[in-house]
């Protein structure tokens, strides 16, 4: 194997430590109920109830900072997990993961009341939603096609047994 190839076989693994350290440094703040993701989650809550769907994002809402937070947790963890080469698929489920928190982050702070800027640090929290956004794109379309592909299909035997199983029965 060339050096070429040896280095894009690394890359997946240095983007899904990339997306887990993101995913992880965030965790400080929604676990320990810190005041700027009060400040966000607040507000987003107050947004919620505007449009009638009050308790949305409070501590026991259904997206409140705790789930949005496992979330995230469960998702760094499978990134991780997905660098053993016999458990590819599950940094594609975590990818997946990170696809739909970072597409929901990334829509309330462009089209909610939160702006892209709500704590006021220059919209840094608002480019770690994107990057990630874009990370979690990257690694299902290009690097974890097919481990994603796979993934998708363990999922819907679980819906929809295969027809041979059903045979059996």
């Amino acid at each position: 194997m060339n050096l070429i190839s040896r280095l894009r076989g690394l890359v997946p693994h240095g983007l899904a430590l990339f997306m887990a350290a993101i995913f992880l440094d965030s965790l400080r703040y929604k676990f320990t109920d810190h005041p700027k993701t009060q400040v966000i989650f607040g507000r987003l809550n107050g947004w919620a109830s505007d449009i009638g769907l009050p308790g949305l994002f409070a501590h026991t809402g259904l997206f409140s900072q705790y789930v949005i937070g496992s979330i995230e947790l469960l998702a760094a963890s499978l990134l991780v997990l997905g660098m053993l080469p016999r458990l590819r698929h599950l940094q594609a489920a975590g990818s997946l993961a990170a696809f739909m928190v970072m597409a929901g982050a990334v829509s309330f702070h462009l089209f909610t009341p939160l702006g892209v800027d709500p704590n006021h640090d220059g919209g840094g929290l608002f480019m770690a939603a994107c990057i990630n956004l874009a990370a979690s794109i990257l690694m299902l379309s290009v690097f974890r096609r097919r481990e994603f592909g796979e993934f998708l299909g363990r999922v819907a035997a679980i819906f929809a047994p295969a027809k041979t199983a059903m045979a059996r029965s």
